[in-house]
């Protein structure tokens, strides 16, 4: 499915209020992005059907599930959806293999053949779970659980799979454990998922579409780069600014690093294990980031990138603020000192080069 996602809802909570109108893409991971309180999980809860908007409208492609301008509203059990919460909500007394089969029920009494997307075998070998399917759920590890709770999740046959914050409960260790398999998911399902997160790590790693919600209102919503490169969002997002780039493995060098090549030129990090080819995806925060006007030969920084500014803005740091440059048509953010700024001379248009002193590969 590729048709776009329209969710439109204005709902009153007391002294908070969610107004939000969006377009998603009907496909790839759709992130709500926010602080504690910004509205993410009330508007997935309206997507779902779980809270219902006087003034609300949302649709997947031509199929409505509610219009209340025209007094219609689908309840959430006769929406084909799938939603897993931060605690997995397992059957304790049936097996892995039975949770999931519960998911199944749904699907083989009504659903056509048509709409029977997953079977149990290929949704276990996704998730990596085959070798638990008869054991009781008791015995499973947070992560496990989780990844339990979205194989019954996507055997019900779901247009939409919706996740909020499934790692929010898990200590680092076992949020380690189950990104592979997000990743994993990312890549291989037709349907779109709608994933919320208070983390920038796990939105970097997993999100093709990033919406930011700030008090219950949308503050950007689009593809996540053009996002995460803006430099007028409100000082709460500015603070973890950076981009993600995607380059690939170009060589395995001699003394343990590993040559990435991306538009902008050639980046080493510490050696990585995957074959030369690999497509990876890099975060580069704007703080990592200096710049120099001509390159620097004798530096310990390896990773020194040309580029044209297009843009600069203050922080919320006083005597701070960030640049926006082009780098061969990706955007690159360097968060430095209004003293260096003005020193070097920074304008749009001027051409530079910018030094990377730190490269987060995501996964």
């Amino acid at each position: 499915m590729s048709a776009e996602i329209q969710a439109s809802f204005c709902l009153p909570r007391g002294d908070f209020r969610l107004d939000v109108d969006l377009r998603l893409p009907g496909h790839g991971i759709s992130a709500l992005f926010g602080h504690s309180g910004s509205g993410k999980t009330t508007c997935l809860r309206a997507m779902a059907g779980l809270e219902r908007a006087a003034q609300g409208y949302f649709a997947i492609g031509n199929e409505v599930w509610q219009d209340e301008a025209q007094g219609y509203f689908l309840p959430p059990h006769q929406r084909a959806l799938g939603m897993v919460f931060q605690e997995a909500s397992l059957f304790a007394h049936l097996s892995v293999r039975r949770n999931m089969e519960y998911g199944q029920k749904r699907v083989l009494k009504s659903a056509p053949a048509s709409e029977r997307r997953f079977a149990l075998p290929e949704v276990a070998e996704l998730l990596g779970i085959a070798h638990l399917l008869e054991r009781s759920t008791r015995q499973l590890s947070g992560g496990e659980r989780q990844r339990v709770a979205i194989a019954r999740a996507l055997l019900a046959a779901p247009k939409i799979l919706l996740l909020d914050e499934p790692l929010a409960a898990l200590d680092l260790k076992r949020k380690l454990e189950i990104l592979p398999y997000l990743e994993r998911l990312h890549g291989e399902l037709s349907i779109p998922v709608i994933y919320v997160s208070h983390s920038p790590d796990e939105v970097a790693r997993l999100a093709d579409h990033l919406v930011l919600l700030e008090q219950g209102r949308v503050v950007a919503s689009g593809p996540l780069n053009q996002v995460l490169s803006r430099i007028d969002l409100p000082a709460a997002f500015v603070d973890d600014a950076g981009v993600v780039i995607e380059a690939r493995i170009a060589e395995h060098e001699r003394d343990e690093l590993t040559r990435l090549e991306f538009p902008g030129g050639p980046i080493y990090v510490s050696r990585r294990q995957e074959p030369t080819g690999t497509l990876l995806r890099c975060r580069i925060h704007a703080r990592d980031v200096s710049l120099t006007l001509v390159p620097q030969v004798q530096s310990s920084i390896l990773n020194c990138v040309s580029g044209t500014v297009l843009d600069l803005a203050p922080t919320n740091t006083p005597g701070h603020v960030l640049v926006r440059l082009d780098v061969a048509g990706c955007p690159l953010l360097a968060r430095i000192t209004r003293r260096s700024a003005d020193k070097l001379g920074i304008r749009h248009g001027l051409a530079l080069w910018a030094q990377i002193k730190a490269v987060a590969l995501l996964g």
